[in-house]
């Protein structure tokens, strides 16, 4: 990493159905190899799925279950006179959104469906309701966070 002066963000097209900038991060996660119409057609056709199951927006139930699913606060560690201690911190914005793009894709791909289409749509519907694998990530980090709240002093 570079000591001379932070890299710049790169600006973000939002995606080409809905113009929203978050599905198109979130396509770009799901991408591997470069291959974009491929991660496009995945999440396009499980927004499809999820607006066929739920007959709603599938928009609104991919933000819920994002919002479901990004952590508030989780543990850093810190060394303070030779021991290491798991300090909870809270989250920036952009970290929260990224990790809860990353938990919600893992737990896709590692659940029990056919397609991947069908894992995401299974499991964005999940996180929507609150339940799933990715919200589970995100109720073990606060719970290790609040379990550690006894060395929150050594914040920096």
């Amino acid at each position: 990493m570079s000591r001379r002066h932070r890299a710049d963000k790169r600006e973000i097209l939002p995606d080409p159905k809905f113009g929203n900038v978050v599905v198109t991060k979130f396509m770009n996660s799901i991408m591997y190899a470069g291959k974009k119409s491929a991660a496009e057609a995945i999440v396009y056709d499980a927004f499809d799925i999820i607006e066929g199951k739920t007959k709603t927006n599938p928009l609104s139930v991919f933000q819920q279950a994002l919002d479901n699913v990004m952590p508030a606060i989780e543990v850093r560690s810190r060394r303070v006179g030779g021991a290491t201690y798991q300090v909870p911190v809270e989250v920036r914005t952009d970290r929260r959104q990224a990790l809860g793009i990353r938990w919600l894709i893992s737990a896709a791909r590692d659940r029990n469906e056919k397609t991947m289409t069908e894992r995401l749509s299974a499991e964005l519907l999940d996180a929507s309701n609150n339940r799933g694998n990715a919200v589970k990530k995100r109720e073990d980090t606060h719970r290790m966070a609040e379990a550690n709240r006894a060395f929150s002093h050594y914040r920096w």
